[in-house]
């Protein structure tokens, strides 16, 4: 496969950075992250974006089953204790006439040949964030239900054809029917954005940027209906919010 499409980069980008991209597709994906630059960038963004939306979930504190699960999985065995005694990989660069002055060397010129050109490994945006300027262009929304309590979060890069929906409360399943996201410009018919996952986060692909489909929304509403791609949104809305401009 040629991974040249701009469209499936961000998916797989997205889905990398999520964790839902596994098996061989996402052994395929880090090799590719490691010769393209591009990718890398692509996957920064995500791993920006996503960061800043995830510290709008409460916190939530890990029972002691998952602290004895991370112990047992990272705490050395006795023979590895062994191995982790012997001395340490950089006695073989000595020979080879490799030692520490060598590889403090190549640090530093991999240090200043990433700051002689940052924009080969970052986006603009990216650069911007690490200044501490801004955060990336985005269309964002956070969709609350009757009584005003957070139920989702909505973000789409500006110039992206990725839109991500976040699970930020809890969401009772409905019985019958399907939870579906609707953009409602401020004139013309109101149009659909995809369904609405009950739990989690859930990234689909848009039928255009976010920029030519969000610039003139100003709304955005879940609605119960029979079908999961219904041609107009029911009178039963669940969720809404504004559609905000992060930039």
């Amino acid at each position: 496969m040629r991974y040249t499409s701009p469209e499936l980069l961000e998916h797989l980008a997205s889905a990398y950075v999520l964790g839902t991209l596994h098996g061989g597709a996402r052994r395929r994906f880090e090799r590719l992250l490691r010769d393209r630059a591009d990718v890398r960038a692509r996957v920064t963004q995500w791993e920006a974006r996503l960061g800043q939306l995830a510290t709008s979930v409460p916190a939530h504190k890990p029972s002691a089953k998952v602290w004895a699960a991370i112990a047992a999985r990272t705490k050395p065995t006795a023979p590895q204790r062994a191995l982790q005694a012997k001395p340490s990989w950089l006695g073989w660069l000595k020979p080879a006439g490799f030692g520490l002055g060598g590889l403090a060397a190549g640090v530093v010129a991999a240090s200043a040949f990433f700051l002689a050109m940052p924009t080969l490994f970052m986006s603009s945006d990216q650069l911007a964030m690490r200044s501490g300027e801004r955060l990336p262009q985005s269309y964002v929304g956070l969709l609350t239900d009757a009584q005003g309590n957070g139920k989702l979060l909505v973000s789409s890069l500006r110039h992206g054809k990725t839109m991500t929906v976040k699970v930020i409360g809890p969401i009772t399943p409905p019985a019958t029917g399907t939870l579906v996201l609707w953009a409602v410009p401020a004139s013309g018919p109101a149009f659909s954005l995809g369904t609405v996952p009950a739990s989690g986060s859930a990234v689909s692909m848009l039928p255009d940027t976010s920029e030519k489909l969000l610039s003139k929304v100003s709304k955005l509403v879940v609605t119960l209906e029979a079908s999961a791609t219904p041609a107009t949104p029911s009178a039963t809305v669940v969720f809404s919010g504004n559609c905000a401009k992060l930039w």
